[in-house]
């Protein structure tokens, strides 16, 4: 028979295990609800209790992130982007980035690389390991390092989750959302937008750029390629590609590569037969 201590104890572990938690939810949804904000602010309380999902993008979970992602990109299918669908060419270029990813910071979140039907020479990355390159970059790479040094580059936005730091910043300056939250719906739309206008800053750039030169040299890639992609869309003349139109200037980001190259020599030469990268991507020449 249990005894009297017995289920006394037993009330205050429940008690413990229960009760703090929940204040810990209250306190902070009231701290989230409180927090002064220029122009107009979410109510959150209604939102909560309709069911609709509030992110945290000060701290997002990974799992959280994949999901953003994965509303991202059936909205940008829908209305935004019109994809290539070549298995050949498809898996390629997943090999190219599997291969990038397991030797990135961040090797473990799932990965998802699509191509985009369009002459641009453009790529862009989202939420929760997305990555969209455009048939007219493809066409552009000398060979496969140099696809690869751009997929290293894209996924280093992601590694460095500059996309959900601009999120934060943007839906705070536009009085969208407290603090520390927003709504799923809004957080999309507010993804999409950043992510195809690729307003990104000199550092996020930079940072970029090193994750990908480490990914992409620690993968076995010629690093120089990355160096050589870049020298050759700024040599071509006409409009600036959009892959380089965001600050700071190309110059500036070769500039700091080959010091990254000079400080790290790497024996990796990987990638570099122009003819072999023609036969992969065939079909779309």
């Amino acid at each position: 028979m249990v005894n009297r201590k017995t289920l006394l104890t037993n009330y205050h572990i429940w008690r413990r295990r229960w009760f703090y938690p929940l204040i810990s939810v209250v306190v902070a949804l009231s701290l989230c609800l409180s927090t002064p904000l220029p122009g107009r602010a979410i109510d959150l309380l209604p939102l909560l209790f309709r069911g609709v999902q509030i992110f945290q993008l000060s701290n997002i979970s990974d799992r959280q992130e994949v999901e953003l992602g994965q509303q991202m990109n059936q909205e940008l299918r829908s209305s935004e982007i019109k994809l290539y669908n070549n298995p050949e060419v498809n898996r390629y270029v997943e090999q190219i980035g599997r291969r990038i990813v397991a030797n990135s910071d961040r090797p473990n979140l799932p990965a998802t690389f699509q191509i985009v039907q369009g002459n641009d020479i453009n790529a862009f990355a989202t939420l929760g390991g997305f990555i969209y390159l455009y048939t007219g970059l493809i066409e552009t790479a000398d060979n496969e390092a140099e696809l690869a040094s751009v997929i290293a580059h894209e996924w280093g936005h992601i590694s460095g989750k500059h996309l959900i730091k601009q999120m934060r910043q943007k839906a705070l300056a536009s009085g969208v959302a407290s603090a520390t939250g927003l709504d799923r719906n809004t957080a999309v739309g507010i993804g999409i937008e950043l992510a195809l206008n690729r307003p990104r800053s000199r550092q996020d750039e930079f940072d970029a750029d090193n994750r990908g030169l480490r990914a992409l040299t620690r993968a076995g890639y010629a690093p120089s390629a990355m160096v050589s992609f870049m020298q050759k869309l700024q040599r071509s003349g006409g409009s600036v590609p959009t892959v380089l139109s965001t600050h700071p200037a190309t110059g500036d980001r070769i500039n700091s590569l080959q010091r990254a190259i000079k400080s790290q020599p790497s024996n990796g030469r990987d990638g570099l037969d122009n003819v072999a990268y023609r036969a992969k991507i065939r079909p779309l020449l």
